[in-house]
């Protein structure tokens, strides 16, 4: 190290500043920023695939298939959560020299509020069975479209993410693929909340299940405002 780059270090140090060595470009640590944010949609795609196991299992009435999925459900969003704050701590090292790491910032959490929401799905679908309520099984299958419905969104998603090392022409075609998506999850939605409320289902277990399809449907429109986010991310990497 020469003795200018030592003296900034110095300098650095004494401020109290992260340190990121001049030699160390935006546009390399875009590409940081943008990898640690890929790893974490990976991790919130993973626990998102979840949810149509559990949706399976609920259609089955498969009390102990259910009760492992959402141990690996609960142990997923762990790892978002670590995901999450490895990004976090990644753009504050980064400092000032990315200057929309703001941007990466809320991109992330929109993703992450994907993961929580399937969260509450799983636990409610439990919920419901634990309790021996009975449900249509043309609820059940029209659950199990919604289900993969969202999944599709998610995946179009993390398309979209990935596209972000392509430049903004590909990213804008791969959002727009997240919005035809979102728009299936909203008529499948449509759908199943008049059956669910034309149904002869218990009132307790009735409310349950509108509040796994309304979690549902907000993770695919969560899915959908992360895409928006990654459409401004494009015009700056």
């Amino acid at each position: 190290m020469n003795s200018c780059i030592l003296w900034w270090c110095q300098q650095s140090i004494f401020r109290g500043e992260s340190l990121v060595l001049p030699v160390e470009t935006e546009e390399r640590v875009k590409r940081r920023a943008l990898t640690v944010c890929q790893d974490h949609l990976r991790k919130v795609l993973e626990i998102t695939r979840k949810v149509p196991q559990m949706v399976d299992c609920f259609a089955a009435d498969n009390k102990d298939s259910a009760r492992q999925v959402f141990a690996e459900v609960r142990k997923a969003e762990e790892e978002v959560d670590k995901a999450r704050r490895v990004v976090s701590q990644e753009l504050a090292q980064i400092g000032a020299i990315l200057i929309n790491r703001e941007d990466f910032l809320r991109f992330t959490n929109l993703a992450s509020e994907i993961a929580d929401f399937c969260e509450g799905i799983t636990f409610w679908l439990l919920s419901i069975m634990e309790r021996g309520w009975k449900v249509s099984s043309e609820i059940k299958q029209d659950l199990v479209k919604l289900a993969e419905a969202t999944l599709e969104t998610v995946i179009k998603l993390r398309e979209t993410a990935i596209t972000l090392s392509y430049g903004s022409t590909k990213t804008l075609e791969k959002a727009r693929e997240v919005e035809t998506a979102e728009r299936i999850v909203d008529d499948v939605f449509r759908e199943l909340e008049v059956k669910i409320i034309n149904s002869d289902l218990e009132i307790p277990a009735m409310l349950l299940l509108r509040d796994v399809t309304q979690l549902l449907e907000n993770a695919a429109d969560k899915a959908e405002d992360a895409s928006d986010a990654a459409r401004i991310l494009s015009f700056a990497m």
